[in-house]
């Protein structure tokens, strides 16, 4: 990591931050809708030290040219970050019998690793494993998701964890919990975007690696909330581009927010940097 502008002039008020990349912890995963080969490669010159991988959001990487994507996508691996087709894409292609088609032809393109959702369709346990299973088998890195879009298919609670626990069996590289771009309505969050602690806690209580689970956290209001409960070192996922350095600074207490729990000791654990899954006090909003 090149040497930054304000090293040794004072230390980051929350300690322990993993900077080293590849990270297992920590991970920022950012939802690209559509930016050009110029917004990708300034974003990257700026923030690439702080982004582990990228989404090319929804079936977004249709629309590209050929040309056009493959040069976006070695663009974004040159810079060391991850970069995926969204889960609903491989969904489609799920539905339509041509998932073959579709892992084939996103190691071509060069993508590094997919999405195995069912947040709009229904997959049974065996062929969500069996999408996972043909996905490593083709030497892509696969993440997983749990729950669904629309909040009239609200997914039970046993179910979402017995499928976590399926997931990482089955060996996926981290399971992403549904937030939508919205951040709103949607497993752990309420038609307002605020966090249900409760069903927040009954995730993290059901799960035996909870530093697996990866947060969709698109407002400003739950990335706070997260970090704060779990350390600088969650897993967060769905940022805005524009975000990325904003997030960095929440997990290194350079915002306002997280500085005022470790001044104020509110949080002991989250100020020696606890890792995901342990108790770190009552999170403020």
């Amino acid at each position: 990591m090149e040497d930054k502008a304000w090293r040794r002039v004072f230390d980051f008020p929350v300690p322990g931050r993993i900077n080293n990349k590849p990270r297992q912890l920590g991970l920022t995963m950012v939802i690209d809708k559509g930016m050009g080969i110029s917004q990708i490669r300034d974003l990257l010159e700026l923030a690439s030290d702080y982004i582990d991988s990228i989404k090319l959001a929804f079936g977004t990487s249709a629309f590209y040219s050929t040309g056009l994507l493959r040069r976006k996508i070695e663009l974004v691996k040159s810079y060391g970050v991850d970069i995926c087709p969204g889960g609903t894409f491989l969904e489609v292609a799920v539905l339509q019998n041509r998932l073959e088609r579709f892992l084939q032809r996103a190691l071509e393109l060069g993508f590094t690793s997919v999405e195995v959702s069912d947040g709009t369709i229904d997959m049974s346990p065996f062929v969500r494993r069996d999408t996972i299973r043909r996905a490593l088998g083709h030497g892509l890195r696969v993440f997983s998701e749990v729950g669904k879009k629309d909040p009239r298919d609200k997914m039970p609670e046993k179910r979402m964890l017995d499928q976590i626990v399926r997931d990482l069996e089955a060996g996926v590289s981290g399971v992403i919990i549904e937030g939508r771009e919205s951040g709103k309505g949607v497993v752990i969050y309420d038609r307002k975007g605020l966090i249900m602690e409760d069903v927040l806690e009954r995730l993290v209580g059901g799960v035996e690696q909870p530093e697996a689970i990866i947060w969709e956290a698109p407002l400003k209001n739950q990335q706070q909330t997260l970090i704060l409960r779990f350390g600088p070192n969650v897993n967060l996922g769905n940022i805005q581009p524009e975000e990325v350095l904003a997030v960095e600074s929440l997990r290194c207490g350079l915002r306002g927010d997280t500085l005022k729990a470790s001044i104020d000791g509110l949080n002991s654990a989250f100020f020696l940097g606890s890792s995901p899954g342990r108790s770190a006090g009552k999170s403020r909003d």
